[in-house]
């Protein structure tokens, strides 16, 4: 019973946010949190279900706003695949924006995942994707300037650079992702228009060639609401 009245507030806020039409703003926290009859620390909790499923967003200096029912990207991670195929399949337009590329020494924080040298000039892509127009995940792919090089993308670049290298002919064999949760930092909430130490689904993946060399490693940032991942596995005997 001690989780009753928490329970009651979630509650009374998916009611709240159901009622409000997408894109209007609710009252500010310290209104909101005396309309509810709460502290601004426990609504601040409350809400960040809400934010994880992506019905509302909070915007530095705005406000918080409705989002509405987002779209949900569903696949399996037995095979890779880019958010393009994965939203194709689903008849999703997905599109790209904040496109950046720039070239830069590997340190050897860069360098380690990408077995590398320090010192080896680096390509790195950072982009967000969007379906219907909303910040959906925000995506860092760092590659040697050898493997990919800024002039090479086409400007119709979709935002994928697994599926340009597959288009390219790369003989592409083997990924290994680590998955978790983290809080967006700075940089990451700024880009998916969300308040820092938010939390979010992280992948950190390298990319491997035939020859079991790296060419990619890339970090992924999803917004909870809009992906539901899932894994296939066989039940094994010891």
């Amino acid at each position: 019973m001690a989780n009753f009245p928490f329970q009651r507030l979630q509650a009374d806020l998916a009611q709240l946010i159901e009622s409000t039409p997408a894109g209007q703003r609710l009252l500010n926290e310290p209104a909101l949190a005396k309309q509810m009859g709460v502290s601004r620390a426990t609504l601040r909790e409350a809400m960040r279900t809400f934010e994880t499923q992506g019905v509302i967003r909070r915007r530095q200096g705005s406000g918080t706003y409705v989002v509405g029912k987002v779209p949900v990207i569903d696949a399996g991670l037995e095979v890779l695949e880019s958010l393009d195929t994965m939203a194709h399949r689903m008849n999703l337009p997905l599109t790209v924006s904040d496109l950046r590329i720039d070239l830069f020494e590997a340190d050897k924080e860069s360098a380690t995942p990408l077995d590398v040298s320090e010192g080896t000039r680096l390509t790195r892509i950072q982009r967000v994707m969007r379906a219907d127009g909303r910040p959906a995940a925000y995506l860092i792919d760092i590659l040697p300037e050898t493997t990919l090089n800024a002039k090479d993308l086409p400007s119709t670049f979709s935002g994928s650079v697994l599926d340009f290298l597959l288009a390219r002919g790369d003989g592409l064999t083997l990924s290994r992702a680590t998955i978790g949760a983290t809080n967006a930092v700075a940089e990451v909430a700024k880009a998916l228009e969300i308040q820092r130490g938010d939390v979010l689904l992280h992948f950190a993946s390298q990319l491997f060639d035939a020859n079991n060399h790296v060419v990619d490693y890339s970090m992924s940032y999803f917004i909870p609401g809009y992906f539901r991942f899932h894994v296939n596995r066989r039940v094994g005997t010891v």
